[in-house]
């Protein structure tokens, strides 16, 4: 009796086909293993060039910012060292995961795969978040540049910061705690292997929300900004022509930036939440989950532009840079000032204020003629 049940039950598994398999609620790992050789080689290409070469520019910022007191004193910058770590991390925990998944198909047990993913959401989750402190950051600076040190001072950007990370890691680890379909015995994902669909929807649905303040949030600023500037050019029409159109090449410059910035992070993150939408209300066949493994690569590309776009691009850190890379910190000054020890900017016995986005800022300090 016995040997034939287990006749039985080894021909039952024999005749299981990977397709049916794959249709079961707890599929095996190797139903996510679904990409090529040729696929696998393009993915090793692009985690082992895109990774490292983000990898570098992150550590660079945070070098910079760590090693210049007039910078880590501010809570701006703050933002983008928070910006910088969780990018730092987010390449280093994806790409090895992505590339140990992917390509060489190692299968971990389930509380090892869901705290490597934990730590890949982690990062993504506080980089989305430092990005929207960033544009909360830049709409203070914007919209009350006069009350901007007493709105948000270093001790509040701090509490800030952490309140984020908190929430970020809190959400990302609950999959580990049990918020996973195999102890809930409840309905998989089809694009991440042992996630819950709920937990994979509130995810989403956080992560598009942060997405969208941050939109609403530059949208606003930039809208402001030409409201002011229309404005400001019926007040001073009797000026001479180069000062009006000198605050049209600081709204132009300000429309590109913004519109830069949006268009990424649009860009790099709505297919990989759309396929998530998609696969909570829809069958995931195996073309959408190869789909999927080349779209999660924008988030890493996310990651690579961030710090070209919020850190780099600003002055204070271009100058800083020169400095370092010129040997001459203290002696090479600034083409167009000095950066002061209460993180201002001097020039022409005129004080700017210098913020993360050093453009929107000066162009709001000086509409208000500070």
């Amino acid at each position: 009796m016995n040997q034939s049940d287990a006749t039985t039950m080894s021909t039952t598994s024999f005749n299981i086909t990977p397709e049916k398999k794959c249709e079961h609620n707890f599929m095996d790992m190797e139903c996510f293993m679904i990409l090529t050789e040729e696929q696998r080689k393009v993915i090793a290409a692009l985690c082992l060039t895109v990774g490292p070469f983000t990898i570098l520019e992150n550590i660079l910022v945070l070098c910079i910012i760590f090693f210049t007191p007039q910078l880590r004193n501010r809570p701006s910058y703050l933002f983008i060292t928070s910006l910088a770590s969780a990018d730092l991390c987010a390449s280093i925990i994806f790409v090895y995961s992505f590339v140990d998944f992917h390509v060489f198909n190692h299968k971990d047990e389930n509380y090892v795969f869901l705290f490597k993913l934990g730590c890949v959401i982690a990062s993504f989750s506080a980089s989305v978040g430092s990005l929207l402190l960033t544009a909360i950051d830049r709409y203070i600076c914007i919209h009350k540049p006069s009350e901007y040190r007493t709105i948000l001072t270093r001790q509040k950007a701090v509490t800030c910061l952490l309140f984020m990370w908190s929430v970020a890691v809190f959400i990302a680890f609950l999959p580990l705690m049990g918020w996973n379909c195999v102890k809930l015995q409840c309905k998989c994902s089809e694009l991440f292997p042992r996630v819950d669909e709920s937990y994979l929807a509130c995810w989403t649905i956080f992560i598009t929300s942060l997405l969208i303040l941050i939109i609403y949030a530059y949208i606003h600023i930039l809208w402001k900004a030409h409201v002011h500037s229309t404005y400001m050019e019926k007040q001073k029409e009797g000026r001479k022509g180069h000062d009006k159109m000198s605050h049209t090449r600081m709204d132009i410059r300000l429309a590109k930036t913004l519109g830069l910035i949006l268009i990424i992070l649009i860009a790099c993150w709505s297919p990989v939440l759309t396929l998530m939408i998609y696969d909570v209300f829809a069958k995931v066949n195996k073309g959408t989950k190869k789909v999927f493994a080349f779209c999660s690569m924008l988030c890493l590309l996310n990651s690579t532009v961030n710090p070209i776009i919020y850190a780099l691009r600003s002055k204070d850190m271009r100058t800083v840079l020169l400095n370092i890379l010129s040997r001459q910190k203290r002696q090479l000054p600034s083409p167009e000032g000095s950066i002061e020890s209460d993180g201002h900017f001097k020039n022409n016995n005129t004080i700017v204020t210098i913020s993360s986005s050093a453009e929107q800022c000066n162009l709001a300090n000086s509409k208000n003629g500070l």
